[in-house]
């Protein structure tokens, strides 16, 4: 698993001057990641997987734009992701109300409608940078094993059959942890809400 510096040493790669390699690591890394979350939170899998390809070729077109001092690299990424995913969505609606949703088997829904701009404004990245601050600090303040289990299974993506082996503990010991480490993250996240 990458760290954050190596993730930002990897866009400023194709920011600076198009490294296909540090391109291809970042894709590896987050693509499918990006499909995980968008098939997780309720779209498709197909489209899914046209909307990770989407998200993957913004962050081609744009790494320029990433600033590190304003959030991580991944919060960049699936910020960009949630607003293709919102987009998507948003014009399946309108298309469905207006009844031009496209015939799947004519040529004219070959074509991909056009997405709004991704990029996130100044008070949404204040928000995504403050979230994660605060997630941040609610995970420093778990106890190291809850912090390792939740991290393994949230961030890392690890089955828990895996995470289990990997720390040589019974599968219902991991499962125990993770809820309780949800638990707490969730009593300190409402703690530090305004």
């Amino acid at each position: 698993m990458p760290t954050n510096d190596q993730l930002n040493e990897w866009i400023c790669a194709v920011a600076s001057n198009g490294d296909r390699e540090a391109f291809a690591a970042l894709f590896r890394h987050f693509a499918p990641r990006v499909k995980g979350f968008l098939v997780r939170s309720g779209t498709p899998a197909p489209v899914a997987e046209d909307l990770a390809q989407e998200a993957m070729v913004i962050l081609w077109r744009r790494a320029a734009t990433f600033d590190p001092q304003r959030a991580a690299l991944s919060t960049w990424v699936f910020t960009i992701t949630r607003n293709l995913r919102v987009d998507y969505f948003r014009r399946a609606k309108l298309d469905v109300a207006a009844g031009a949703y496209p015939d799947p088997d004519s040529e004219a829904g070959d074509e991909a409608p056009q997405v709004a701009d991704p990029q996130p404004g100044p008070d949404e990245w204040a928000q995504v940078a403050e979230r994660e601050f605060s997630v941040r600090r609610a995970l420093a303040e778990l106890p190291p094993e809850h912090a390792l289990v939740l991290r393994l299974s949230f961030f890392e993506e690890q089955p828990h059959a895996t995470i289990a082996r990997e720390l040589k503990l019974p599968l219902g010991t991991v499962k125990s942890r993770i809820r309780l480490a949800v638990a707490q993250l969730r009593r300190k996240l409402d703690q530090l809400a305004p």
